[in-house]
């Protein structure tokens, strides 16, 4: 019971669009999804052209997700679940609309384009009664569970310090390429550019490893870019529970670096140290102590591995172990690993809008 593969649909993710393939790839690793259905572009003869060269039925290609979401409802067959991949001011409203109609929600990040929008679906997804899952897909990482695990087990002792790095430099040249285009404009991203692209994922990735919440930020935001209104790098200091201090530096203009997303955690008896380009080793350092290599899939590692060790698992398969754990909580009701969702999202967002404020304040302490 349970392993048939769910239906899902996709709004975005056509033609050009990286993440729709990373999504798609991600939702067939396990065999728990068959993409079925979608809107996959703005423009109805892109998207059908899109859906053609994906093998989709004629019958379910749609115009608008209004239109997709209301015959899929419809349908004896139709979609269990959609896949939202569009740039940030896409979200909110299939979002919604597919929740109302009665069809789960995979979304990305970050849940909406602002926060009144993220307060507004929250209260959708609870009285749907809708599962809502949104890919912060760091969370899939066997080693970062693996951390995660260290720390709720009290490997590190009493937590002091948690330090995030998320640094690329692949707007140092300028606003190159589709990818580029929605990201530097308010009106598709929002009010963060670096902060809500990747800021968002080191904040969400230190709390949900640390299982403590931000309680203050102070940050500070530049704008290096010609011709750009929003941030490409931030420098955010942080106030957790429990007095823990941290620190988040997000950037896109650090020539050199491609994905260098780099996690910190240090407590009063031992730290552990992650770098998301060598993704199956995880650092754990104990006091007094030589420094210990993990490795996924190594000795004594209590995650189950995908694929035997040396063998390198990283970002497709992070994205299809929050599907894989997706369906999972659709069909046989398991909350396994505490996917990312509602919470998050509203976290996220209160991130992005108290860091702006910060920054336009001085780098005043702001209230999480």
């Amino acid at each position: 019971m349970g392993r048939e593969p769910l239906k899902l649909g996709m709004v975005g993710g056509g033609e050009g669009a990286f993440i729709g393939d990373v999504h798609r790839i991600a939702a067939r690793i396990d065999d728990r999804f068959e993409l079925v259905s979608g809107v996959f572009s703005s423009t109805p003869e892109k998207s059908r052209r899109s859906g053609r060269e994906l093998g989709i039925s004629e019958d379910r290609l749609y115009e608008d997700f209004e239109v997709m979401a209301k015959a899929e409802a419809a349908r004896s067959d139709g979609i269990d679940v959609v896949a939202i991949v569009t740039p940030n001011h896409m979200h909110f409203g299939p979002a919604k609309t597919f929740l109302e109609a009665g069809i789960h929600v995979i979304c990305d990040k970050p849940m909406t384009l602002n926060w009144h929008e993220a307060e507004a679906l929250a209260v959708v997804a609870q009285t749907s009664g809708k599962q809502f899952m949104l890919t912060h897909n760091y969370t899939g990482y066997p080693m970062i569970r693996e951390a995660k695990r260290l720390i709720a087990d009290g490997d590190l002792g009493h937590l002091r310090i948690v330090n995030v790095e998320y640094i690329q430099g692949w707007l140092a040249a300028g606003n190159v390429g589709k990818q580029a285009a929605w990201r530097i404009d308010p009106k598709q991203a929002g009010i963060g550019g670096c902060l809500g692209d990747i800021g968002t994922h080191a904040f969400q990735l230190a709390e949900w490893v640390t299982k403590c919440r931000a309680l203050e930020l102070s940050a500070n935001l530049q704008t290096f870019g010609d011709g750009r209104t929003l941030d490409d790098n931030a420098d955010i200091r942080l106030r957790f529970e429990n007095d823990v201090v941290g620190n988040i530096w997000a950037s896109q203009v650090a020539i050199g670096q491609e994905n260098g997303l780099r996690l910190r955690v240090i407590g009063t008896e031992g730290a552990i140290e992650w770098h998301q380009e060598q993704p199956n080793h995880l650092w754990l350092d104990k006091l007094d102590q030589p420094r210990q290599r993990l490795t996924r899939g190594g000795a004594g590692f209590r995650d189950q591995a995908r694929i035997p060790a040396g063998h390198p698992e990283g970002f497709l398969e992070g994205f299809a172990s929050l599907y894989r754990d997706f369906a999972d909580v659709i069909q046989m009701g398991n909350q396994a690993n505490d996917l990312p969702g509602i919470e998050d999202g509203l976290r996220g967002l209160r991130f992005i809008e108290q860091s702006v404020t910060s920054n336009q304040n001085m780098n005043a302490w702001l209230a999480l």
